[in-house]
């Protein structure tokens, strides 16, 4: 195995038990749920506020791992995730809830997470970027395969309070030392005129722009439009899939399990649509990768519907392909319009819309369940939301084609 090679499977386990972290989330909302009876949509909430934090600091991880690269980054914050999951397992209110999980617990997830991994990816694999980036994120499926389900056994057997503590502890052990000794910052590569591009037809049309400069373009709305409203669908799914399913006859474990093959389903996605992303154009795998996602809506409507075990494994296979694919595609067409030195600044706005989305989406759905005792309405918006993902990202394409075109026909 090549350097390169240990690069890719060090940031895909890194990204595992970061955001196993935050898919965790849907099995300690249960528990926490049924310790405290506090409502859905306070529950909620505390997610809703952990995506804003992780959202709001992106632009900022973006900014340092520009000036000072993202290794750095990733230590820290493996060290700062071991402390704040610790200081979970002493939650008593609500107001403890959101400051350990929602602030502490994104900040530390954010400084390790997604916005460092693009980051050495993008400096690291412009050969094959799409694939690189897909490989990368699919250590996420493997976070909600093997951390999920590992989360609800400590749970049920430990309680949720040594469950966070213990994950902390993994963390910590993973996370720092890999950053120390297997990852490398390198410095950004320059943005190359048209006619001497090497790399694929997807990079033509990328420009070296400041953040301001991108705010000024369409292309740049199109794609926050595409993490906004992709969000609001996927994570209203993955944060009250559990709850839905336990309200609708699954023991927590089968429903816990039912996260797990969204994550295996997800490792699919995320490496072949990023390898699809390579010889096809990356928007066109976005819409599709979208209308699976709002397939699974229904899927998931009709298991509530029929309850099955049969019908929670398929609705599981149509969200962890659906919503994995846009994820890792995100980036890879942020990469395609936006390149060089300020890359992970607009990057890191890019996902703080991502983040709005991720914090809107399982609020409204706590909420209209707290008022209707249903998520009916939820998966109606849910569904209209990722339509809209997948129009924007459409737009973006047909909008990049034009300029290919015209440089095309300028050369």
């Amino acid at each position: 195995m090549n350097r390169r090679h240990v690069t890719l499977a060090a940031i895909a386990l890194t990204l595992g038990l970061t955001y196993g972290v935050w898919y965790s989330y849907s099995v300690f909302l249960v528990a926490l749920l049924k310790e405290f009876g506090w409502s859905r949509s306070v529950l909620a909430g505390a997610f809703s506020v952990f995506t804003l934090v992780h959202g709001a600091a992106n632009p900022f991880i973006g900014i340092l791992c520009d000036r000072i690269g993202p290794r750095r980054l990733v230590m820290f914050g493996g060290a700062a995730l071991g402390l704040a999951l610790y200081a979970n397992g002493y939650i008593d209110t609500p107001g403890h809830l959101y400051l350990g999980f929602g602030v502490l617990t994104a900040l530390a997830v954010a400084c390790c997470g997604w916005v460092p991994a693009v980051v050495l990816v993008q400096r690291q694999f412009m050969d094959r970027l799409g694939f690189s980036l897909g490989i990368v994120s699919s250590g996420i499926g493997l976070g909600m395969l093997f951390v999920v389900p590992l989360c609800q056994l400590l749970i049920e057997s430990l309680g949720w309070r040594a469950a966070w503590q213990i994950l902390g502890a993994i963390c910590a052990g993973w996370i720092v030392p890999a950053a120390w000794f297997l990852l490398r910052d390198d410095a950004p590569r320059p943005v190359l005129a048209p006619q001497a591009r090497t790399a694929s037809a997807q990079g033509t049309g990328a420009q070296e722009l400041t953040l301001g400069e991108a705010l000024r373009t369409q292309q740049f709305w199109l794609v926050l439009g595409a993490f906004f409203f992709g969000n609001v669908c996927s994570q209203t799914l993955h944060v009250h899939q559990v709850a839905f399913l336990v309200d609708h006859g699954l023991a927590a474990m089968a429903a816990a399990s039912v996260v797990g093959v969204v994550g295996v389903a997800s490792v699919f996605g995320k490496s072949g649509g990023g390898w699809l992303s390579d010889r096809y154009e990356r928007e066109l795998i976005y819409v599709i990768g979208i209308a699976i996602m709002v397939l699974a809506v229904g899927a998931l409507a009709l298991v509530g519907a029929v309850p099955s075990h049969w019908g929670a494994y398929a609705y599981a296979v149509l969200l962890g392909v659906g919503y994995s694919a846009t994820a890792a595609l995100i980036p890879a067409m942020v990469s395609d319009r936006f390149r060089g030195r300020r890359f992970g600044l607009i990057l890191g706005v890019g996902l703080f819309a991502s983040a709005l989305g991720s914090a809107l989406g399982p609020w409204m759905a706590g909420r209209l369940f707290d008022m209707t005792g249903s998520y009916a309405i939820a998966f109606v918006i849910a569904a209209a939301c990722g339509t809209v993902a997948g129009a924007a990202g459409w737009r973006a394409g047909s909008l990049r084609r034009r300029a290919i075109n015209n440089q095309v026909g300028s050369a």
